[in-house]
């Protein structure tokens, strides 16, 4: 694959990236907490029963028996420290997402943004490494939020949820990670051209 190729290829994979990102970022799911009974923290729940609750970033839901799902906003109630934090990680990782896009898009051959053809390869090659620190970004709080789940929340009180499980966003927030890492590291490799003696890193061919 020449290096045309693999620089419009990593482009295209840090795209899908950063729809994956605002979709992790936007779903409410991720962490789900099952078997909850007579669970207060939900105000207007109090007293209710109901065995499933998802945790996002900016929400959480009460998913009742009937299938009913009412949720509360963080401004309403307390955002978990390990929620504020990915919110923010993965609110950082969209912004160097779409600056790495831009770069990309005015570092192609075939646009006139920037007449100089050095200047074109370096802002390609910055949007490489753009895309490796989103990934960065985007690991860090799902491999914290991994972290934190457990099975054995306030295993004393059986008020409390008594399970924690994966959600859908934690799946997009791993899948995401490995786009942007293989989409960074394809344009990243459009610099390097093999010869005799190993590798030689090129700003323009």
């Amino acid at each position: 694959m020449v290096a045309c190729e693999r620089q419009l290829l990593g482009l295209a994979l840090a795209c899908i990236g950063l729809l994956g990102s605002i979709i992790s970022c936007a779903l409410p799911t991720w962490r789900i907490l099952t078997a909850f009974e007579n669970f207060t923290f939900i105000t207007f729940l109090t007293g209710s029963k109901y065995n499933k609750m998802v945790e996002g970033l900016w929400k959480t839901c009460a998913i009742l028996p009937t299938g009913q799902t009412q949720c509360t906003r963080y401004k309403d109630i307390p955002l978990p420290e390990d929620m504020k934090a990915a919110r923010g990680l993965i609110i950082i990782a969209i912004i160097i997402e779409v600056l790495g896009i831009l770069l990309g898009v005015a570092g192609r051959n075939f646009m006139n943004f920037v007449p100089d053809e050095r200047q074109r390869s370096k802002m390609a090659l910055t949007s490489g490494i753009a895309f490796l620190i989103a990934g960065f970004f985007v690991l860090i709080p799902v491999s914290w939020t991994t972290n934190n789940i457990n099975d054995h929340f306030h295993p004393n009180d059986p008020k409390v949820v008594k399970k924690m499980e994966l959600g859908a966003a934690l799946y997009i927030g791993w899948f995401t990670t490995v786009l942007l890492f293989l989409g960074g590291g394809l344009v990243c490799s459009s610099f390097f051209r093999r010869n005799g003696t190993g590798l030689t890193f090129l700003f323009f061919k």
